[in-house]
């Protein structure tokens, strides 16, 4: 096996299912000397094919300087650290604050994407986020709670735009985030999928409309590791992407406008 770089991966470990991770990430939780994973969020199956001589902890107990120590003595010691992330360490992964002290002591790093929750809902779901000439963006954001959301991202100046929406860590206060989707012009019939522990046991795929998503929530009991997709324009005529259609032409294929 070969020998990792002596310095932190931060891992996207998926939304839970251990085979959505990618192989770069398993190939160096298999490989590493200390694999730190945030067992609150990522399924200790993850890290099952960690060698016999790594140490394997959790850190959904610990504070930002005690993974960092131990991360550092890690790396100190020539060794190499897999930090593994729920989803995709980019979004809601807390990774930029660890890396900075990284960089601090000039130890090196190195981020391997995952598949985040709200696409891991999509597929299981079945949806796509964009459809041809209806909505072509796709907005990722939370609504304010205990952490602050910047006044300028509220989530019914977001709304505004009625495009596709993800919404996270947002099913305590889904009450608030219905109300501010609404003030910001979608309508009560738009088409939502509450994704509750996606790839975890239990996991709850739930088609619904925007004035019935806090009633479903509050009678399926949906709490933590739940995302709600918000799907403006999916109901309807459908309309065809130019990728496919017979009369187009792009650079692999002689359309019939040719």
């Amino acid at each position: 096996m070969k020998k990792l770089d002596s310095k932190v991966y931060f891992i996207g470990a998926g939304p839970g299912d251990p085979e959505l991770i990618t192989l770069k990430g398993m190939r160096i939780i298999e490989s590493a000397d200390l694999v730190l994973y945030a067992g609150s969020l990522v399924p200790e199956s993850i890290t099952e094919s960690a060698r016999d001589k790594a140490i394997v902890q959790d850190s959904s107990s610990m504070n930002l300087e005690q993974t960092h120590e131990l991360m550092r003595d890690t790396v100190h010691n020539g060794g190499a650290v897999a930090r593994v992330h729920t989803g995709d360490p980019s979004l809601y992964g807390a990774i930029r604050e660890q890396i900075i002290l990284l960089e601090q002591e000039g130890l090196g790093y190195e981020v391997i994407p995952g598949v985040t929750a709200g696409f891991a809902a999509a597929a299981k779901a079945g949806v796509s986020f964009t459809l041809p000439e209806k909505t072509q963006s796709l907005i990722f954001t939370r609504i304010s709670g205990r952490t602050s959301v910047p006044e300028k991202e509220r989530l019914s100046y977001l709304a505004e735009h009625n495009c596709s929406l993800v919404l996270y860590l947002s099913a305590s206060l889904v009450e608030n985030a219905v109300s501010e989707l609404k003030q910001g012009g979608y309508t009560s019939d738009t088409p939502v999928i509450i994704a509750s522990r996606i790839g975890w046991s239990g996991e709850e795929v739930i088609n619904t409309r925007l004035d019935r998503m806090a009633e479903v929530t509050t009678q399926h009991e949906i709490g933590k590791q739940a995302v709600f997709l918000i799907l403006p324009d999916q109901e309807g005529e459908t309309t065809f992407s130019k990728l496919y259609d017979r009369d187009f032409s792009h650079g692999f294929r002689n359309g019939r406008d040719e």
